[in-house]
């Protein structure tokens, strides 16, 4: 069985009852994918490439990742808090440099590496108008990185920028962590979370992967379902 080994952030992490409803697109991603193919997910909450890194997560995926397999690399939400050096990196330096580590360790051990933009945030001006948003050195910097090293990108930031613009910031809500006092029950408190996402939005998002893997075409389409309508 070909496993796709996921290296992320809390967008991507598999969450369980405790932090429901907040879903990674990593939870959900099994959706998109053929029964051969086993999702590994490391994708841990506040993340970024160095700190990932320095708690021995990318050593635990080089220990198991073998030929054939995939690393989904998708960064960016925590390499940019610049009032953390535990997981700050400069974009067009340490956060390049260390994506190249995660590349390596794929290729070191025949498997497959992929880079993934990070998701957009809800930063909405008005109803319908985003701003720039934080992440914009650090897609630039993977996409430098994907063109240096020969590696396929899935943009889903720009991807996700459209998906928000078109439902607009009230219609966008249902898909992060945003919504009234009340509504679930282990989450009693009202939550404004522009960044983790609900069920809804998880499996949007995924959808966005999985149909920038459909595009890449070859092995990474090859793991999407038959016939899949993205």
């Amino acid at each position: 069985m070909n496993k796709i080994f996921w290296a992320a952030d809390s967008t991507v992490q598999t969450n369980d009852f405790t932090t429901y409803p907040q879903t990674g697109i990593g939870q959900v991603f099994p959706l998109f994918v053929k029964n051969e193919y086993q999702i590994v997910n490391h994708a841990k909450n506040g993340r970024s490439t160095k700190s990932f890194m320095d708690e021995g997560r990318l050593k635990a995926i080089e220990e198991k990742i073998g030929a054939g397999d995939f690393l989904f690399i998708q960064f960016g939400h925590n390499d940019e808090k610049k009032e953390d050096p535990t997981r700050y990196t400069e974009p067009f330096s340490t956060y390049m440099e260390n994506l190249e580590t995660f590349i390596r360790v794929a290729r070191d051990h025949s498997a497959y590496p992929v880079l993934i933009t990070p998701l957009e945030r809800r930063c909405f001006m008005d109803e319908k108008h985003l701003g720039i948003g934080a992440h914009s050195d650090y897609v630039a910097a993977m996409k430098q990185t994907a063109e240096k090293n020969n590696v396929p990108l899935v943009d889903l930031y720009s991807m996700s920028r459209m998906e928000l613009k078109r439902a607009g910031e009230k219609n966008s809500r249902r898909w992060y962590m945003f919504f009234p006092e009340g509504e679930y029950k282990n989450h009693p408190e009202k939550s404004e979370d522009n960044t983790h996402l609900r069920y809804d939005g998880a499996v949007n998002f995924a959808s966005l992967i999985a149909k920038g893997l459909k595009e890449i075409g070859g092995i990474y389409a090859e793991m999407l379902l038959d016939d899949l309508k993205l």
